[in-house]
Parts: structure tokens; sequence; C-alpha cells
């Protein structure tokens, strides 16, 4: 569905988007990771046709950017960051302009648009005018606006950007929904935790460069030098630290709030069941042990460097 081959654009000295290679299929959410200014507005911008990159090649569904910009444009909904609205009109009004624009008339303007809003949970909003609506009802309207023309392709450039917690929660869920229809979704954002339990996969952009692209397991995997052990037994926690710094696989132990063994394993160990029973043998009570997930603003943070443009 989204392909780009060393996608690159320069503004003087300053490289936008480096060498930038993606490859995304049907029903992809693709979470673009970064900064701000680390390149992900103009890579969306030069997929959606709206900027021409200085070197490289991008495919929508099979069409060049450079060639078939037109169908593409058919094909893709493009929301920017920051978008206007007129201030003059009602929310459906406002959503049957841009149904005008892509010649959708007669009837089929109106079921499209009120099919558009309830996606968007927004009919209880349709009579209200658009200056009227609040930060996350603009957002929510904006991306039925994106909607209209049905696309196959979705570019979402921080579409929860300035949303209070329950706007950044109801926009998440239409992103689920999304990939449900088989939409294709590059979402870009900056807040981490948005896009975690969203995305099917992930890629880290810093200074233009794309770090890393993947599954987000891929991505975790990449990210975990090594496994992060909790541990809790029932008495005698200092007795239980000492056994385990004994073990081969564990680099060091040490006791965390609410007396929690965090046990940290050395490189490249995977087979830790010897712990456990090491320390049910040695006479301890394990209450808790389990792995540390990594999440994916852990993964951000062990696989970027915190570089700007």
């Amino acid at each position: 569905m989204i392909e780009t081959r060393n996608l690159t654009k320069r503004y003087g000295n300053l490289i936008a988007a480096n060498d930038i290679n993606l490859k995304l299929q049907e029903g992809d959410v693709f979470g673009f990771i970064g900064p701000n200014g680390s390149g992900k507005t103009t890579t969306m911008r030069m997929i959606a046709t709206l900027l021409n990159p200085d070197h490289g090649e991008a495919y929508v569904c099979g069409k060049s950017i450079y060639t078939e910009q037109t169908e593409i444009r058919r094909l893709v909904g493009f929301m920017p960051d920051f978008f206007g609205v007129y201030d003059d009109m009602t929310v459906i009004e406002y959503l049957e302009f841009f149904a005008a624009s892509y010649r959708i008339n007669g009837p089929a303007r109106r079921r499209v648009c009120e099919e558009k809003l309830e996606l968007v949970d927004m009919s209880f909003k349709r009579d209200a005018m658009v200056n009227e609506l609040s930060r996350g009802q603009t957002q929510r309207i904006g991306l039925a606006r994106t909607l209209i023309h049905d696309p196959q392709v979705l570019l979402l450039d921080e579409p929860a950007s300035g949303l209070d917690p329950r706007a950044r929660i109801e926009i998440r869920n239409l992103l689920k929904r999304l990939g449900e229809m088989k939409k294709t979704v590059i979402v870009s954002s900056h807040i981490l935790p948005e896009l975690a339990d969203v995305c099917t996969r992930v890629g880290m952009i810093e200074k233009g460069h794309m770090i890393v692209d993947g599954d987000v397991a891929e991505v975790m995997r990449k990210a975990r030098q090594r496994i992060l052990l909790n541990i809790a037994v029932k008495a005698r926690t200092d007795d239980a630290a000492r056994l385990l710094e004994q073990c081969d696989s564990v680099e060091a132990v040490k006791i965390g709030k609410n007396q929690l063994l965090e046990v940290m394993l050395k490189p490249q160990i995977e087979d830790y069941s010897d712990l456990p029973t090491a320390l049910v043998e040695g006479g301890f009570a394990v209450k808790l042990f389990r792995e540390e997930e990594v999440n994916l603003e852990t993964a951000f943070l062990q696989l970027t460097k915190g570089l700007v443009q």
C-alpha cells in the first residue's frame, strides 16, 4: 500500500528526511515516532504528494508520487497537525462542503457525511457551529473530513496533539477502529503512550534518519538489551538477594521499594528457569516472579540519542 525508497528532502544544508525506506501493507497502523523537528511531517507530506522530494521514490497503492499525483490524492486522506475550520458553517455543512469537493453529489453526499459523523461519534453535534466545538471535537470532525472520500490510506499528523486525556483516549479508539476497517494508517506522534496499544508497526525517526522500523514486538526486542526480573519473597529478602547474586545468569541484584528484588540478568541470557528453583530449594517462599516489560517509551529511549534538527 505504501512504499518509500531512499526518500530524501533537503532545505539548504538541513536534511529534513534522509533516505527514508518504508513498506506498509493493507491494514497496517504505523506509529511514526520522533521528537518535534525529526522529519515526521516532511515524510508524510511527501507521501501525500504535497511536497516534492529531492531524491528517492515513493508509491501509494502502486502509484508513483511523481507521475500519478492526482490518483494518489484520491486514495489518500491527509490530516495535518493544525487545520482551519470555517466559522460560519455547521458541522454537517462543513462536511458537505468537502464532500462536494470530492464530487460526492445528490443524496449520497448527506448519507456519507452522516456516516462519517457516526463513525467519529459526533452525530450529536451535526447542527452545531464548527467554531463552538472543543479542541477534541474539532479533531474528530477533522478526522471525519479526512475520511469523507473513503481513502484507502490515512496520513494523520499528530492527531492527538493538544488534547486532554479523555479526548486522547477517544482518538486512540478511533485509530483502532480504522485498523479494523483495513485502512493503512500512518499516525505520527511525539507522545509515546498514545501509540503503544494502537499500532501494529512502529518506526522511530531522529534527525531525519529512520532509526528502527518493524512490528511492535520486534522493536521491543531490539530495545531490550537484557532482562530485568521483579521478585518478591515472603521473608529474608536480604538472604534471597545474596543467593541470587551467586547464580551464573545474574549480573546484579537490587532491593527496591516494598522489599522488591530487582534482578538484572547478564547480556544474552533468555532462560532464567534456574532462579525460582534456586529460591525454592533455598527455603524461600516466592510471592512474585515476573519479567519487567519493555514499553514503547523505554524502547524509544534505548534506541535513540535525543538528537533534533
